[in-house]
């Protein structure tokens, strides 16, 4: 099977989804005309075939290997990332100032997933690439964003996140990672990291790590973090001192070389303060937000290959037959009820994920109202999306029947590819614990009310509105609920909001001009089947806490 980006699908949800043509017609994102956003759709679409679809079998089965001399890639990964960087790919959505082509995050958005479509475990260095942008962009002093920003927006130096230490992961506030004062504005930073995505590779003659720490005497908890920014290679051209210590052996994204790094091994590792000392926490979230909703965009990037890969093997596999003739099994119900999931499933996701992109373009030109939407979906993309991801990777292995649990295949890649989403970026469950603890409560309710009257006002199937209906019923049930039983019902009705949205976004998809056959039978696919099952998660919506702690830890 060779992969092909879903482009017209793409570029409808564009426009129908995200209103690229409301965001080209303001004077910052001007450059986004149509004939521009087709071509970069096109580009893309075409560069990902030829050149990391490839790659994407070896990154599975060869992957990243650790070397005394530092992590290596797979035969053909440094040459292709050097036609990404060659062919501006990383600019896009990056500022004119810093030599980007500054337009929307959403089709930045667009150009990931295709790359991740096209190899998933390969596009997560540009994704952490442009976390470091955000973070520089919005808290680095202007001489850091001279000297980065541009070589970070091409790629030709890549970027990565440096949260997570052995006793410190969703708990960031554990972290012991120091950063000492060395008298000339820099700081000596000493400590281990891990689960570090790109710490280390060959593809680039740089790599710009952004790592949390604590000053001297900085106070307890989440208030004492600051951030830093650690380079590789130091501005003289001497190395830091940073080193890897190992990779990981991992269930899946083989191609990603997952880090520990050790810094400050010999007290010789230079850091330069990101934003204010203690600020390091703002300066985080601030890579995290847009971090959440790529890790989102990967979940639609293995649904849209998992569901592609099915399709094909569906209509080639000879099985039974069907109206007394022999059949493919894409003529069996069976399998017809599988796919038709697997392609509304995943339409689901890009429309939610691409929705809540477009809302970061507009909180950006300081829309407040598109700030708090952003705030309230982005639980919602990072977590559904993801979990649709898995889905859609399980089923495509069904569809292949015993040959999806043979490797051969390459059903089996993205089922492993993909479960590591929902966790990391923040847990699934920190995404429905944010949900109800912060994202509801929003000015005063009024952004979670906004949410559902914009739902109800465009709803039309009368199970969607139901779901909106219950959807309202339960947040306004949780927003005076005790601690306990909020946090006992936001997965079920994180899950419960999400459905709503998406179905939303796709009934919108449905009545516009050029919706297609395959957009009107799976958006019914999905109103009709999927949005009811989301109505028998109101109970465990309402479920008291007290259900999950009847049995004491020892008893389980």
């Amino acid at each position: 099977m060779a992969f092909t980006a879903p482009v017209s699908e793409q570029r409808f949800v564009l426009d129908t989804v995200a209103n690229i043509g409301e965001l080209a017609e303001t004077e910052r994102f001007a450059a986004a005309t149509p004939d521009v956003i087709d071509a970069v759709l096109e580009g893309a679409a075409q560069f990902a075939a030829g050149e990391w679809a490839p790659l994407n079998r070896a990154g599975d089965t060869v992957g990243a290997k650790w070397t005394p001399d530092g992590v290596v890639m797979p035969d053909g990964y440094r040459a292709a990332y050097q036609a990404y960087v060659e062919g501006g790919w990383g600019t896009i959505g990056v500022s004119e100032a810093f030599g980007g082509q500054g337009l929307p995050f959403v089709v930045q958005a667009a150009v990931l997933e295709t790359l991740g479509s096209a190899n998933m475990g390969f596009a997560l260095c540009p994704t952490l690439t442009v976390g470091a942008i955000e973070a520089i962009e919005h808290h680095g002093t202007p001489e850091q964003q001279a000297l980065y920003l541009p070589k970070l927006a091409t790629g030709e130096w890549t970027g990565t996140m440096n949260l997570t230490e052995p006793q410190a992961g969703s708990d960031v506030g554990a972290l012991r990672a120091t950063a000492t004062p060395r008298g000339d504005g820099t700081f000596s930073i000493k400590g281990t990291k891990i689960y570090i995505s790109f710490g280390d590779h060959d593809m680039a003659d740089n790599i710009v790590h952004l790592v949390l720490a604590r000053t001297p005497d900085a106070p307890a908890g989440t208030r004492g973090i600051s951030l830093f920014l650690v380079p590789k290679v130091r501005a003289d051209g001497s190395l830091n001192d940073v080193r890897v210590v190992s990779i990981e052996h991992k269930m899946g994204l083989h191609a990603s070389p997952t880090c520990v790094l050790s810094f400050g091994d010999h007290d010789d590792c230079v850091g330069e303060l990101i934003g204010p000392e203690f600020g390091g926490m703002r300066a985080m979230f601030t890579m995290m937000n847009n971090a959440r909703l790529n890790v989102g965009l990967q979940g639609v990037q293995v649904a849209e290959a998992a569901t592609q890969k099915a399709v094909d093997y569906a209509k080639e596999r000879v099985q039974g037959a069907r109206a007394g003739a022999q059949s493919a099994i894409i003529e069996h119900s069976d399998v017809r009820r599988m796919l038709l999931r697997m392609k509304a499933q995943t339409m689901a996701a890009r429309a939610l994920v691409y929705y809540a992109c477009g809302q970061v373009d507009r909180a950006g030109l300081g829309d407040t109202a598109a700030k708090e939407r952003l705030e309230i979906t982005t639980p919602l993309a990072k977590a559904h999306a993801t979990d649709l991801g898995n889905e859609i990777a399980s089923i495509g292995v069904q569809v292949h029947g015993g040959m999806g649990f043979v490797e051969e295949t390459g059903a089996a890649q993205f089922f492993r590819d993909a479960r590591i989403t929902p966790i990391y970026e923040g847990t699934n469950g920190i995404q429905a614990a944010d949900l109800v603890g912060r994202k509801l409560s929003l000015s005063n309710g009024a952004a979670f009310a906004s949410l559902i009257a914009d739902m109800r006002a465009e709803a039309q199937h009368p199970r969607l509105t139901a779901l909106v209906d219950a959807c309202e019923s339960v947040g306004r049930r949780l927003q005076t609920a005790d601690a306990d039983d909020r946090q006992a019902a936001s997965y079920p009705f994180l899950t419960m909001l999400s459905i709503a949205t998406c179905g939303w976004l796709l009934e919108r998809q449905a009545r516009a001009d050029g919706a297609d056959a395959v957009k009107q039978a799976s958006v019914a696919f999905y109103l009709d089947q999927i949005v009811p099952e989301a109505m028998g998660l109101e109970a465990a919506a309402n479920a008291p806490a007290s259900q999950l702690y009847a049995l004491t830890a020892d008893a389980f």
